[in-house]
């Protein structure tokens, strides 16, 4: 029986490029000059820190961070920013994780919209996935592109399609 799986996932190299970028463009930047700047991507804890000097700075480097990332092809909706925090002297700190897997309340709008669809396929939840199994493939193609307009707070991905 065909099928293929809905996934959440974000490719950290992706990401430790687009932190790369960023950091070139701060060290580039008329604007971030002799500010104590730092940006840090943690592959293991999927985070990445923030540290300057001030609101504004921080605010542009959000910007900067979320452009990167859409350059290298990676969905800005993975980033859960964090609040500003002081750290330390005249320091700002911002932690950002990044968001994989699909969590239980999404997975259950994801397979209501798929039933309320009534097209003849079965969703079920996977721990951090949802697989979709019918018999015929243009019903699995017709659920990728009902999936693809739902406005969900995570970006998808369509994986391990089998016929």
């Amino acid at each position: 029986m065909p099928s293929f799986d809905t996934v959440s996932e974000v490719d950290v190299q992706e990401m430790d490029n687009a932190v790369n970028n960023m950091k070139k463009e701060i060290s580039s930047r008329f604007d971030f000059k002799n500010s104590n700047t730092e940006v840090e991507l943690n592959k293991k804890d999927k985070t990445i820190k923030m540290l300057t000097t001030d609101d504004m700075k921080m605010n542009m480097m959000r910007e900067m961070l979320i452009s990167a990332v859409t350059k290298r092809g990676v969905d800005s909706r993975c980033l859960d920013f964090g609040e500003t925090e002081k750290a330390g002297g005249a320091m700002l700190r911002r932690i950002i994780k990044i968001k994989e897997g699909i969590d239980k309340e999404t997975a259950k709008k994801i397979t209501s919209a798929i039933k309320e669809s009534k097209l003849k396929v079965q969703a079920s939840i996977m721990d951090e996935k949802v697989r979709v199994q019918g018999k015929k493939i243009d019903d699995l193609q017709e659920v990728i592109k009902l999936l693809k307009g739902l406005d969900l707070p995570l970006a998808l991905q369509f994986v391990n399609m089998k016929s």
